[in-house]
């Protein structure tokens, strides 16, 4: 059994800094490289995938909404076409710079609001597997949602994850916030432990909620990621090397 640990980043563009990204990669396994429509640019994109193949990290497409403004956390109405074809044209900026340096695109992952869209809207959820169609790469996603639903049936590989440094409603919903503050990173390390171990989280109501990992995620943006990214990589560490 392996559970990875994969990370929300790249998104820095033009003058603005959005993370640490180079602080970042020695905690993680996967790092999700923004694709120009909530965050990053070229340059960005460049710098990320070189520091990431450094590192020895698998490089995944963290496409979104266009929504630059909104960071990819504002909902939009579009169909199913020019959704896939949106997702198609992300992936393929970031599948140059992979070229480039010679390495592999090993998974796809929707950001954001298009992230909870595609766990609830069906038309959403099977234009990003149009899109995977094109890529066939596994796809991260939450379980028990449409995102596990239809990429299996759509015969892509789907991978369930699970936010350490996000909440889940009394439902099992995934509460995406527009700004990301500071959380209890020592929780965090307990909170991913738990949904590894136990397959649970507790919500925002008390309520014990159950949740399928093999991938834990962790935000670049959130303020104090790099205690995060340290108690989530020693509690799984430890536990692996316990079993």
């Amino acid at each position: 059994m392996t559970v990875n640990i994969n990370c929300d980043m790249g998104e820095s563009f033009s003058l603005y800094e959005m993370g640490n990204d180079e602080g970042i990669m020695p905690f993680i396994t996967e790092a999700n490289i923004a694709c120009g429509f909530h965050g990053s640019d070229p340059n960005h994109m460049s710098r990320t995938v070189r520091l990431a193949k450094r590192h020895g990290v698998n490089v995944g497409a963290h496409f979104s909404l266009p929504d630059l403004a909104g960071f990819g956390r504002r909902e939009m109405k579009i169909e199913r076409e020019e959704m896939a074809n949106i997702i198609i044209y992300q992936v393929g900026a970031l599948k140059g710079f992979l070229e480039a340096e010679s390495i592999e695109l090993t998974h796809l992952k929707p950001h954001g609001a298009l992230y909870g869209m595609a766990a609830r809207q069906e038309h959403i959820a099977h234009a990003i597997c149009d899109a995977g169609d094109v890529f066939r790469v596994p796809i991260f996603g939450l379980s028990g949602t449409l995102h596990e639903e239809i990429y299996t049936a759509r015969g892509l590989e789907f991978v369930p994850e699970f936010f350490a440094d996000l909440d889940y409603d009394d439902g099992g919903k995934l509460l995406i916030t527009r700004e990301h503050k500071d959380v209890d990173a020592r929780e965090a390390g307990r909170r991913a432990l738990r949904a590894v171990k136990d397959g649970i989280v507790v919500s925002t109501g008390g309520k014990e909620v159950a949740v399928n990992a093999r991938t834990v995620c962790i935000h670049s943006d959130t303020p104090n990621v790099l205690d995060i990214a340290e108690s989530v990589k020693t509690a799984l560490s430890d536990y692996m090397a316990a079993k």
